[in-house]
């Protein structure tokens, strides 16, 4: 996955089948269909792979307990469905995460017991694992840190935990193995037309050599998330809004705030919104937050009444209420909600997470909503339509059981190399050919010189923020000792990619930056 090889091949002079701006999860599983079915596939990302809401996710890959308590049934059986396949197709990714609701009302265990019931006979053969009603004493063995007073007991149940930007790396690779081709910093900037009016083509530019490309294309997925309504702009100016954007936050803690390897997730706090407490790399994620946001941005910004939520709504439920000070780092999302037709005043957490394929009079195919579990399915819907609109032949779709790069079932999950799967062994020979690569880049986390030597390699990391933030997660995990590693990784990288001194300044003066922004 070299980015000059594959510019090279974006800027041939030739006529996509299917062109995919963005390259979040959703730009990503379209890529991904489009490929495997051997359409000539092209995915252009203006940023780099999943910089924007799809490595800030609360690292879950659940049907949605909440959506069931809301009757959105079908929702939930398409995730419960597309969990399963997660799991089977990315197994170094995709882990089974068992989950304890405490219960601190009589009525809670029965309540919940049963719901749970009915999620799991929902996942039938995909299940990941059956719910059970555990005892006041059973949830506090479980839970050692959670509080005792007013505790009745507990249910468990299991949903699916995963590494966001890790997978998304790993979808680029499956693209571009499958004859695809998948580009970062290449910023689609209009659409082309013909003499009728309809999108033939996109203009973009490498926004790291400078040129300007002109695309052809017989189709062209508008596939970018909260910054969908951009392109429905460049396509027709006026549109009415087809996304709300709705900001969600994480805090990130220290393991010994959670102990166990449980998760908790809180059904309902104040405003009805759901917490999770999740084991995660070593440490603990809390969130999140839905809050809605007039402005996208690709990085949005925790606001003050959000801290205040999590940390408060944390600390009624764990023995040490965590502070400001225990935040290793804190990172905000933004979720592409699909904009409802009525009701504006509807709040972010009673609009669907449905997703839509839209297609425009120009046949601009736009998809829209979702979420990181039924990226694959939104993937197969999108092109299922572009298809028949583009007059492609039709071809079956091959990603149900389609093995992701990196696949292997052979993990160690106390391994510190076990998010690059099956590619762990060449990183570990590397560093036994030099255990210079073996070395930390900081004493506070597992990271090593050799994984920035991979990213520049092998996995098209072109700034420090990629390799910080998304291909070893150290911004996500500790934003200070991010901070603190940036000038030794900006070297290693100059090394790799053959820049010069000015380029390392430039790379650690804007990603400190950038860190401020993610710790309190």
């Amino acid at each position: 996955m070299k980015r000059h090889k594959q510019l090279r091949k974006a800027k041939a002079d030739i006529e996509w089948d299917i062109v995919v701006i963005g390259g979040g999860a959703s730009g990503l599983g379209v890529a991904l269909e489009s490929a495997t079915r051997k359409y000539k596939t092209l995915l252009l990302e203006g940023a780099d792979f999943a910089k924007g809401t799809s490595s800030r996710s609360t690292k879950l890959v659940h049907g949605g307990v909440r959506y069931l308590a809301q009757g959105d049934i079908s929702l939930v059986l398409e995730a419960l469905r597309e969990r399963g396949l997660m799991r089977q197709n990315a197994p170094h990714l995709v882990k089974n995460q068992s989950f304890i609701i405490p219960n601190y009302e009589w009525w809670g265990g029965p309540f919940y017991t049963v719901g749970l019931k009915v999620y799991d006979m929902m996942a039938g053969k995909l299940g990941l694992g059956p719910s059970v009603h555990l005892s006041k004493q059973e949830t506090l063995e479980a839970l050692p840190t959670l509080k005792e007073e007013g505790l009745t007991g507990g249910v468990i149940y299991h949903d699916g935990q995963f590494d966001d930007a890790r997978l998304s790396i790993n979808l680029a690779q499956t693209v571009i193995d499958y004859d695809g081709v998948a580009v970062n910093y290449t910023k689609v900037i209009g659409l082309l037309k013909d003499e009728e009016g309809m999108i033939c083509g996109v203009k973009a530019k490498d926004l790291i050599g400078g040129d300007e490309l002109e695309i052809k294309a017989k189709a062209v997925v508008n596939a970018t998330g909260v910054f969908t309504d951009e392109i429905l702009q460049m396509d027709e100016p006026g549109t009415p809004k087809k996304v709300v954007p709705s900001q969600g936050i994480h805090f990130v803690l220290d393991h010994e705030f959670l102990k166990g390897d449980h998760a908790i997730m809180i059904p309902k706090t104040d405003d009805g919104r759901v917490l999770f407490a999740v084991p995660w790399r070593g440490k603990v994620v809390v969130g999140t937050t839905d809050t809605l946001i007039e402005e996208a941005s690709l990085e949005p910004r925790a606001l003050e009444e959000e801290i205040e939520f999590i940390l408060n709504t944390a600390g009624r439920y764990l023995t040490r209420p965590p502070k400001r000070s225990d935040v290793r780092s804190i990172f905000a999302g933004l979720r592409p909600l699909a904009a409802p037709e009525e009701d504006g005043e509807k709040k972010t957490k009673e609009i669907s997470r449905s997703h839509k394929v839209i297609v425009s009079l120009s046949g601009l195919i736009t998809i829209t909503g979702g979420k990181w579990t039924t990226y694959r399915k939104m993937g197969e819907d999108t092109i299922n339509n572009a298809v028949i609109l583009a007059g492609l032949p039709e071809r079956p779709c091959q990603t149900e059981n389609l093995a992701i790069h990196g696949y292997t079932k052979n993990i160690d999950l106390n391994d510190h190399f076990y998010v690059y799967g099956s590619e762990a062994k060449a990183i570990k020979e590397m560093i036994e050919d030099n255990p210079k690569l073996g070395e930390k880049l900081h004493e506070r986390l597992d990271f090593t010189v050799a994984e920035v030597v991979w990213a520049c390699k092998k996995e098209m990391a072109m700034t420090l923020d990629d390799v910080l933030a998304r291909r070893v997660r150290a911004l996500y995990l500790d934003a200070r000792a991010a901070e603190e590693m940036a000038p030794k990784v900006a070297k290693i990288m100059a090394n790799e990619l053959g820049k010069d001194s000015g380029w390392i300044d430039q790379q650690v003066e804007e990603f400190y930056q950038l860190a401020k922004g993610y710790y309190l």
